[in-house]
């Protein structure tokens, strides 16, 4: 096995923190109501929950759930189109609100003990530039294939002092992304402004890329209203 399919191996249960994850998962779909599927990193479980009940009455919100009963966290794109294909299922969904970015951009050394087994200065890259790209296409041409309408989530900024990952990449990934976006018409949700004008106020800690509940309930406003702009016309397909 080389370095990075280690790597990989190491990290099949993504990093969520603990905080995120407590709790009912559970909820009651409406069949009146259309569908919405929610597929990203640990940031997208943060405010999953948040989103479902801004949008109680309006949308179910879903995400991919695991063998546990808890949200899989979307990790990076190899992991995407590893499994897309169970994450979307057979159900009929109205909107697709994506991301991947954090895990690709971030260095991962199975021997390290930090958290998702970060490590910029002995790990290696998780995703290129030019595979995340490629990942991307894939990934969009399997979530356009549902017929649902597509929302990017560009990716949170990358706070001073995280360690696995450098400042300025999350932009980086965020313009290629751009360019997939762009090319496929996929409408964009700006977390990465969002998330730069909180200025640290909101992290979980310094250096991390969690947010406070605070924070999160911030990103679930501007996710659920990006949602509902396009709902009335995703929900007459």
């Amino acid at each position: 096995m080389g370095v990075i399919a280690a790597v990989h191996a190491a990290d099949e249960s993504t990093y969520t923190p603990p905080a995120d994850l407590k709790g009912d998962w559970s909820f009651t779909a409406d069949p009146s109501l259309p569908n919405v599927l929610i597929i990203g990193d640990s940031i997208s479980i943060g405010y999953t929950r948040l989103v479902r009940e801004e949008l109680k009455g309006k949308a179910n919100v879903y995400r991919p759930m695991g063998a546990s009963g808890r949200p899989d966290n979307g990790g990076d794109t190899v992991k995407g189109v590893q499994k897309i294909d169970k994450w979307l299922g057979d159900r009929k969904w109205a909107v697709i609100h994506f991301n991947w970015g954090l895990w690709d951009l971030c260095y991962r050394n199975p021997e390290s003990k930090n958290q998702g087994h970060r490590d910029k200065v002995k790990g290696v890259l998780s995703v290129s530039l030019e595979d995340y790209e490629k990942n991307l296409e894939e990934l969009v041409a399997k979530l356009k294939a549902t017929g649902a309408t597509l929302i990017w989530a560009n990716t949170t900024v990358v706070p001073g002092g995280e360690a696995g990952r450098f400042v300025g990449d999350d932009e980086k990934y965020n313009a290629v992304a751009l360019r997939v976006m762009e090319r496929n018409g996929d409408a964009i949700d700006d977390l990465w402004t969002l998330t730069k004008g909180f200025d640290g106020k909101y992290s979980l800690e310094p250096g991390d890329v969690h947010y406070t509940p605070e924070g999160y309930g911030k990103i679930a406003t501007q996710v659920s209203a990006e949602i509902e702009k396009v709902l009335p016309q995703a929900s007459g397909r």
